[in-house]
């Protein structure tokens, strides 16, 4: 039997996946969406996390969280941001699976290789025909910060083709 250990780094940057239970596609609708960036604002208030790159899909969601320099618990963060938005959404079904994937970034190349990975997610699915075109993605701040051009993602790229995260 294989035990998986998370590794934990004060400070350190982390790549997320989250995703709802069974595959449910929860945030097929903008009100859950917005649901969803409450409870991340909510949790970051009294747990503190700089969030690099966000991209919310029906089913799953992708981040890259920086951690402060005396802080390595994003498990507790990811278990408030649950509950916070399970608490939001009335109904009391089973909103997301009890785990989460997490891969901490090395280095600079790794930061980029994952930026560009969660900005093209929406097109891998057959979501939008480019980055720009999916409206729950960090992809437009980057835009004007210059950091992309507008049109980027409507090809895959090739740092993230050998990528197989979900």
């Amino acid at each position: 039997m294989r035990t998986w250990r998370r590794l934990y780094r004060e400070g350190g940057t982390y790549f997320f996946t989250v995703v709802t239970h069974d595959r449910w596609p929860c945030f097929d609708r903008i009100d859950r969406v917005r649901k969803l960036g409450d409870a991340l604002r909510i949790v970051r208030e009294r747990h503190p996390f700089g969030t690099a790159a966000i991209v919310v899909l029906p089913d799953h969601l992708h981040c890259i969280w920086t951690l402060p320099a005396n802080d390595a618990d994003f498990s507790l963060r990811w278990q408030l941001v649950k509950k916070q938005f399970a608490r939001d959404l009335r109904g009391g079904q089973r909103i997301w699976q009890p785990r989460f994937w997490e891969h901490l970034i090395r280095d600079e190349d790794d930061m980029a290789r994952h930026m560009d990975y969660i900005h093209y997610n929406p097109v891998k699915h057959g979501l939008s025909a480019s980055a720009a075109a999916w409206p729950h993605s960090s992809f437009a701040r980057h835009v004007r910060n210059g950091l992309y051009a507008p049109m980027w993602g409507s090809s895959m790229p090739a740092n993230v083709r050998d990528m197989d995260i979900e």
